[in-house]
C-alpha cells in the first residue's frame, strides 16, 4: 500500500467519499461544501474547524498524488471536487461497498469497534451483524495488496477491540501500544503498593509484639 494521508487529507478524502454515498445529487463537492462537510459537528472525531484556505491547500496535495479532481460542471465557474481514492479508472485500489464504507467511517471518526462500524456505516452500507463486519475487517487487514486495517489492542474494561485504518500510518498503533504499555505500569504500580501496605502491616504487628512484651517485663505491668 503506497497511499498515505496527513490527518487534512484524510478528513477530505472521508468527506468527499461520505457525500458521494449519501448525497449523489450534490457530488462533487464545491470547496465551500467540502469545507462544511469536514467541519460536521456530527460523524466526526476529533471535530476540526479548518478554513477554506487549509482545505484548499489540502486538495492541492491530493490533486498532486492523482488522489483528486477538479471538475467544472457546463456554464459554472465554480470548481468542483471529486475523490480518486478508490474504484476508479485512475488507480489500483478497489473496494467492495462495505469495504469502503468501513474505511470511510474510520477516515472520518478515527478508531472504532466492530460493533460501532456497523451502526455508523448505515448510510453507506449495510451489514447483517456484527460478525460480518468483523469478517470484513479481517478481509481489510488480510488483503494481499494491503493491509489496510490494523486491530488495535484490546481497552481496559472494554469487549470489543478497535480497529484503525493505515493511511496515515501506524500513528493510532503506537499510542494504542502506548496506552496498553501504561495500563501495565498502572497495575504493576498497584501491586507495589499493595506489597508495600503489607509490609507496612506487617511492620505495625511486630512493633505492637515488642510492646506487649515489653509491658509484660515490665514490674509492674504497666511499663512503667
Amino acid at each position: 500500500m503506497n497511499i498515505q494521508l496527513t490527518v487534512n487529507e484524510a478528513r477530505v478524502i472521508g468527506a468527499l467519499i461520505e457525500k458521494e454515498r449519501t448525497t449523489p445529487d450534490q457530488y462533487p463537492l464545491s470547496l465551500h461544501a467540502l469545507t462544511a462537510a469536514c467541519n460536521q459537528k456530527s460523524s466526526r472525531e476529533p471535530v476540526m474547524n479548518l478554513d477554506e484556505g487549509q482545505v484548499k491547500e489540502t486538495l492541492d496535495n491530493l490533486i498532486k498524488k492523482r488522489l483528486v479532481s477538479e471538475k467544472t460542471g457546463f456554464g459554472s465557474r465554480v470548481a468542483k471536487y471529486q475523490h480518486r481514492f478508490c474504484n476508479t479508472d485512475f488507480g489500483d485500489l478497489k473496494l467492495s461497498e462495505q469495504e469502503l464504507g468501513i474505511i470511510c467511517v474510520l477516515l472520518l471518526r478515527g478508531p472504532q469497534t466492530p460493533g460501532e462500524l456497523r451502526i455508523r456505516t448505515e448510510r453507506l452500507c449495510g451489514f447483517n451483524d456484527v460478525h460480518e463486519t468483523e469478517a470484513v475487517l479481517n478481509n481489510l487487514i488480510d488483503r494481499e495488496d494491503g493491509p489496510f486495517v490494523v486491530r488495535l489492542p484490546r481497552e481496559a474494561g472494554k469487549r470489543e477491540p478497535r480497529y484503525a485504518h493505515l493511511f496515515s500510518g501506524d500513528v493510532e498503533v503506537v499510542q494504542a501500544v502506548a496506552s496498553d504499555d501504561s495500563e501495565e505500569i498502572s497495575r504493576a504500580d498497584h501491586g507495589r503498593m499493595e506489597e508495600l501496605e503489607k509490609t507496612v502491616e506487617a511492620l505495625r504487628e511486630e512493633i505492637e509484639a515488642i510492646k506487649q512484651r515489653l509491658d509484660r517485663m515490665s514490674p509492674d505491668g504497666q511499663g512503667n
